[in-house]
């Protein structure tokens, strides 16, 4: 598709956005000790629980603000969105306890209309053939985010744990800056619908968009597979401080490594492989490297494995894009922001119980009480998504 100043400004905002989150992936272990947790397992269950806040207040305000988008326009949601998570990252450095930190969390949460509404802005101004490869871009602008954001947090954390904080908070504010004058509106007033009280049921929405045909069987393969995708932000850095003995400086750099490999899958696999095999096989490709990435990281037990699963790993994450692309699909542009609000509403269930539920059997795993098998987390992800296939495969054109 044709890089307008728009679509470009939306990749943009969103790689900063990524840039302000994976900053404070790689001091989470020594942010959890610094607020009292007494070993790397329990740091990792606390994490897991402040996760799970997040995607909690996701699930019951995705949907609200996707409507809202879909009724007001993607412009002014997507800017108030942006001032809550610029003084959310002030909350969280200036936070002296646990609890303080998951307050932050919550309302970073309610504010994760950047996404929603960004996602649902691409699909306006994008044709439906185009949608998997300006999706794909996304997931390029959040690779890119993501070879910046853990480094600078490794390095930035060197100087104080809280220093990451103000950065993102600083390109946060920056992003609200931009949106007020470079961003235009992207819904004309006569496509959009109106915001009524079922808007506010985040349960009535997700029903009202597995109704709509032939939609539930895309929303279910996106839920499973974000579920079991959970595994990498919640237990990344502590598996790797686990097996490996990595300190904060070298998670930000495998993690930065990973969003380089992301950023090309998305930006320049991703388009040829669609347009040479479609969307469907494509995505077949995406499912089987998911299969093989988390498998290979489950049974990992020397960095020179991780370096090899790496890129078959970040193959997998052609998946939510072509996904979105087949929902995004069967529906009209006046209910793009709520379709975009249930995935992001799903995806949200799925952090909520997937950090809980993986921090408990890697708790579990290494606590020292039966089997020692760290990876345990990573091999019941790839159960996951093996059942998802006889689905995927339904999706077939």
């Amino acid at each position: 598709m044709k890089l307008s100043g728009p679509f470009l400004f939306i990749l943009a905002t969103l790689m900063i956005d990524a840039i302000g989150v994976g900053i404070v992936f790689p001091i989470m272990p020594d942010l959890m000790d610094r607020v009292g947790a007494s070993s790397t397992a329990e740091g990792a269950l606390w994490g897991g629980i402040m996760m799970s806040a997040y995607a909690a207040a996701m699930f019951l305000f995705g949907p609200i603000i996707g409507s809202l988008s879909d009724a007001f326009g993607r412009r002014p949601v997507l800017i108030a969105a942006l001032v809550t998570l610029a003084l959310d990252y002030v909350i969280m450095a200036l936070a002296q306890s646990y609890w303080m930190l998951l307050v932050g969390r919550v309302i970073a949460g309610m504010a994760g209309a950047t996404y929603i509404t960004a996602t649902a802005y691409i699909s306006d101004i994008s044709k439906p053939h185009e949608r998997s490869a300006a999706f794909g871009m996304i997931g390029a602008a959040f690779g890119i985010g993501f070879v910046f954001g853990p480094a600078l947090g490794g390095l930035a954390s060197g100087l104080h744990i809280t220093a990451p904080f103000w950065i993102a908070a600083a390109l946060a504010t920056l992003n609200v800056i931009f949106g007020i004058f470079i961003l235009p509106e992207s819904l004309p007033r006569a496509k959009r619908r109106p915001f009524g009280r079922r808007d506010l049921n985040p349960f009535g929405s997700i029903i009202r968009a597995f109704a709509m045909p032939g939609l539930a069987i895309p929303l279910i393969c996106i839920f499973v597979f974000e579920f079991a995708n959970m595994v990498y932000p919640t237990l990344w850095a502590f598996w790797g401080r686990e097996v490996f003995g990595w300190d904060g400086f070298t998670i930000g750099l495998t993690l930065s490594a990973y969003g380089i490999l992301i950023a090309g899958v998305q930006a320049g696999v991703l388009p040829q492989l669609t347009k040479r095999y479609g969307d469907y096989n494509t995505l077949l490709i995406a499912v089987a490297a998911a299969v093989g990435g988390l498998l290979g990281f489950g049974f990992s037990t020397a960095a020179w494995a991780v370096a090899l699963v790496l890129p078959i790993a970040t193959l997998a994450d052609m998946a939510p894009p072509l996904m979105t692309a087949f929902a995004a699909n069967r529906v009209g542009e006046d209910s793009q922001g709520l379709v975009q609000g249930v995935i992001a509403s799903l995806a949200s269930v799925a952090a909520v119980v997937a950090p809980l539920a993986l921090t408990a059997v890697f708790e579990r795993f290494v606590s020292g009480d039966g089997l020692y098998f760290p990876g345990a987390p990573f091999v019941i992800a790839a159960v996951l998504v093996i059942v998802t296939v006889p689905l995927v495969m339904r999706l077939r054109p």
